[in-house]
């Protein structure tokens, strides 16, 4: 096979080398009998789907970031080590997508030069196992974790016009390689099949924005207001999680509500904790290691507070955030204990902060003592009842007549068969939709979401018009003056049609450029014709070896 024009001997020998990982090969003497079949169409189809497979992938991976901790800490809960799993999942996605990129660039290249598409057996084995890894992927993740559906949904009306925008550019720069594969090949059936796949692929692509809808397509003056910050668990990137110091940094972070969880002691004190048992947060198997898989609330207050509620922050740093804190900070961490309900409640007090607490656990057998329990520490705190946000449902009645003035919020939507008239609702982002928080918004009912960690998700929240949510990382949200974008539909709808008709002209013009540059590589003696009477042939073939010897 003969180095076509435009294409360098080395450029070419070195694309089929990595390509095919045959050295021998590469020299032109050894390719003269090499050509595509279809088994190599086959597979290159193969690299083609798996390079979409993955780069799906690689999108399901950023999206699930935002909820990722929890991940980590199932994972703790389950197996007792400590990992921040995102940066395993983001590097070797990145490992996969590298590698199936690589290679489809090498196999368009190679078309483009006329070389043949011979994968080698280890390509075609690495490709099968990308596959399979990232099917394994995706399977995990929706019997695990299926809510992440959820939200690839949402942040699909987050990124979707500029998604379009994206598989539109991607799609037509493959109009160069498809173009000289129609002028190369000699079956008729294989060139319009391409050609009806690929125009029904763009053509659809062209009318994609008549069903992208996102929030975030307005008018700035219809912007609503900026949602509050709830810090959950206080500040966590910031400081150990449940801790006084963790409450000054989300005060410091301008939050206007401090959620925490509350559970309560042997000896009937409330503090502040999360896990049912300890040994994420505490050095209890330093200082308790017979009992340090015992429920928290088996401990009694005095030895509760023997034990560190800090020094795991600096060992197991949750967050890459850990690595950026002062050294005061460090020492500060060192120091922290678990507080008490009352000690949180007169820090809150001070701060002129809301609080809001779920009582945990709920399914123990003790539950209606916790409640009381809470009630006289919260009432005898003298802290404003309107700055306390109940969340639990047990026993809610009982809260209502004995503390009418707290703050009731509900972890469940509105029920139209029920008289209840629910004036604040904490619900998972993933559980509710635009339209219904828009409804909410409209009847002023205040809807607090949760978890919203990452700016594209507090974007398109904020554009909903969500009240507030509730955020590890209050420190970044805090930044945020306006939403990530924001565009008027008008000004969306003339990029929508300057993208398309961009992408139509380029790709008309790259199939007459090469339909042009076929034309001229077209060999003169291929349509020499000794019986024409005419010199070099038909008449046809004159005109052809004339525009090839003197150009266009």
């Amino acid at each position: 096979m003969a180095d076509p024009p435009g294409c360098c001997r080395p450029c070419a020998t070195c694309l089929l080398c990595l390509y095919s990982c045959q050295w021998i090969t590469a020299k032109k003497e050894k390719r003269k009998g090499l050509r595509t079949t279809k088994c190599d169409c086959s597979w290159f189809l193969f690299l083609f789907c798996v390079f979409l497979f993955t780069l799906v992938w690689l999108y399901f991976a950023i999206i699930i970031l935002n909820d990722f901790h929890n991940f980590n800490e199932f994972v703790f809960k389950q197996q007792k080590l400590w990992l921040d799993w995102s940066l395993v999942l983001l590097i070797a996605t990145a490992v996969l997508i590298t590698y199936s990129t690589v290679l489809l660039v090498l196999a368009l290249c190679l078309q483009l030069c006329g070389q043949p598409l011979k994968l080698h057996w280890l390509h075609k084995t690495l490709l099968i196992i990308t596959a399979l890894v990232v099917a394994a992927a995706f399977t995990g993740l929706g019997i695990k974790w299926a809510d992440e559906w959820k939200s690839a949904r949402i942040s699909l009306q987050e990124t979707g016009p500029f998604l379009h925008i994206g598989i539109v550019g991607g799609m037509t720069l493959l109009a160069w390689p498809l173009a000289s594969v129609v002028y190369r090949t000699r079956n008729t059936g294989l060139k319009v099949f391409l050609l009806l796949v690929y125009s029904a692929v763009m053509i659809a692509l062209y009318l994609a924005p008549l069903g992208i809808t996102s929030p975030c397509i307005m008018e700035e003056n219809q912007l609503p207001p900026k949602p509050a910050l709830v810090g959950h668990r206080g500040a966590p990137m910031l400081a150990p999680e449940n801790t006084l110091m963790s409450l000054q940094k989300a005060v410091d972070c301008e939050v206007q509500v401090f959620e925490t969880d509350v559970m309560v002691s042997a000896d009937g004190v409330p503090f502040l904790m999360h896990d049912e048992k300890l040994t994420r947060t505490t050095d209890v198997q330093k200082v308790f290691p017979e009992r340090a898989d015992m429920n928290s609330t088996a401990f009694n207050w005095t030895e509760l507070q023997q034990l560190n509620a800090g020094n795991w922050f600096l060992e197991r740093k949750p967050f890459p955030t850990v690595q950026s804190l002062s050294d005061s900070d460090r020492d500060e961490v060192t120091k922290q204990r678990i507080p008490s309900l009352e000690q949180t409640l007169e820090a809150a007090k001070e701060s002129n902060i809301s609080i809001m607490f779920d009582l945990r656990p709920e399914n123990h057998s003790d539950y209606q003592s916790f409640v009381n329990a809470t009630l006289d520490v919260i009432l005898k705190s003298g802290i404003p009842l309107q700055q306390v946000l109940w969340l639990p449902d047990d026993c809610r009645k009982q809260v209502k007549e004995r503390a009418p003035g707290i703050q009731q919020i509900y972890g469940r939507k509105r029920d139209q068969n029920k008289t209840e008239q629910l004036q604040r609702i904490n619900l998972s982002y993933q559980h509710i939709s635009f339209e219904e928080i828009r409804q909410y918004r409209q009847d002023n009912i205040s809807v607090n979401l949760y978890v919203v960690n990452q700016p594209w998700l507090f974007s398109v929240l904020w554009c909903a018009g969500v009240s507030s949510v509730t955020t590890n990382a209050c420190q970044v949200l805090k930044e945020m003056q306006h939403p990530i974008w924001l565009l008027p539909s008008r000004t969306y709808l003339m990029i929508w049609i300057v993208v398309d008709c961009v992408s139509f002209l380029t790709i008309l013009w790259a199939f007459l450029l090469l339909k042009k540059c076929s034309q001229r590589r077209q060999p003169v003696g291929k349509c020499m014709d000794t019986s024409s009477p005419l010199p070099g042939g038909s008449p046809h073939c004159f005109l052809a070896g004339s525009l090839l010897q003197g150009g266009v």
